[in-house]
């Protein structure tokens, strides 16, 4: 799936490094240049620019950073040199930081990752806040896995924490396979554990939402249509409010279709009075080189508005000037 960032083809890292440092020398900031280069270089080019900054001039660019700019555009910039499991167990952190939970961020970063992703978090932010030394995490490989579990675990409640912590484990099937007799009896128990009873069963939706491979529930969802003479999303609606709605229906729309799943998430970022701008980043240099094409062309689909204009008319001065340059 094609992504809206590519390799600057002509990449002199040695030259973007004096440019960036010389943006950011003596009175005042040159925005424009820093915008030129990290809007204009994947993530591979930014980290190498990164490394070798420190190596030329013994600071750290990121530091250099957020000593010169401000708000929402240092936040951008400063994502854009972390590598995407890095980035998003910061996500992750600040997520569940301070008093309250944002409860949005976490269960789109976890049904976003595949099994590998997953994996890649729990280092990432162990690695990043773990409380324990470099000895520990040779010694005990489950207290390295653990951390971020262990946070969610603290930060969620009922339902929703059974289904984070499920989808933590990094453990769907990920085969290519269907049992067609199977799918048709996983779409029973969905039935039955839901509009067919009095009362949900959600521990039934967790076990099959979470393990099952993504070709397998989506004949599992043709086959719950046909059974309960509605879409299964209609279903979660109608049985379940709060943040498990929220959480099976964002696990349903990524299964059923990834980008227009971001799409929408992008939408609600910005629709209504004010923005969710912690939203807006997250997507935006997350899937900016995996598949911010499509999600383009599913938001222009489904709002007959592109997300740059949608970008325009939410955010202003830089922060909107780098944005637009990533999603192109």
């Amino acid at each position: 799936m094609p992504g809206t960032v590519k390799a600057f083809e002509n990449f002199n890292v040695e030259e973007d490094c004096k440019e960036l440092r010389a943006s950011m020398k003596g009175l005042g900031t040159n925005e424009a240049k820093i915008i030129n280069i990290l809007g204009k270089r994947n993530l591979e080019q930014r980290l190498e620019i990164s490394a070798r900054y420190k190596t030329m001039f013994g600071k750290d660019l990121i530091g250099e950073l957020k000593s010169e700019l401000s708000s929402n555009f240092l936040r951008l910039c400063t994502n854009l040199l972390l590598t995407i499991p890095e980035f998003l167990a910061k996500e992750m952190k600040r997520a569940m930081k301070g008093g309250g939970t944002d409860e949005i961020a976490l269960i789109e970063i976890l049904v976003g990752l595949d099994n590998k992703g997953i994996q890649d978090l729990r280092h990432a932010y162990k690695l990043m806040f773990g409380k324990c030394c470099l000895s520990d995490l040779v010694r005990d490989s489950e207290v390295f896995k653990n951390e971020v579990e262990r946070d969610v675990v603290g930060e969620t409640s009922g339902s929703f924490k059974k289904l984070a912590v499920s989808l933590l484990q990094g453990k769907r099937d990920e085969s290519e396979e269907i049992d067609v007799q199977l799918a048709k009896e996983d779409a029973e128990e969905l039935f039955n554990a839901g509009i067919n009873r009095f009362g949900t069963d959600e521990s039934r939706f967790n076990s099959i939402l979470v393990s099952r491979s993504y070709r397998h529930l989506k004949m599992v969802f043709a086959e719950y249509k046909r059974i309960a003479s509605e879409d299964i999303e209609k279903s979660i609606k109608t049985e379940m409010t709060g943040d498990i709605e929220l959480g099976f229906l964002s696990v349903v729309k990524k299964i059923k279709n990834c980008p227009t799943y971001f799409a929408e998430e992008l939408y609600k970022s910005m629709k209504g009075l004010g923005t969710d701008d912690d939203q807006l980043i997250r997507i935006i240099v997350w899937r900016s080189e995996i598949d911010l094409v499509e999600i383009k062309g599913a938001f222009q689909s489904l709002y007959a508005k592109s997300l740059s204009e949608f970008i325009k008319d939410d955010t202003s001065g830089d922060f909107r000037t780098l944005l637009l340059l990533i999603v192109g």
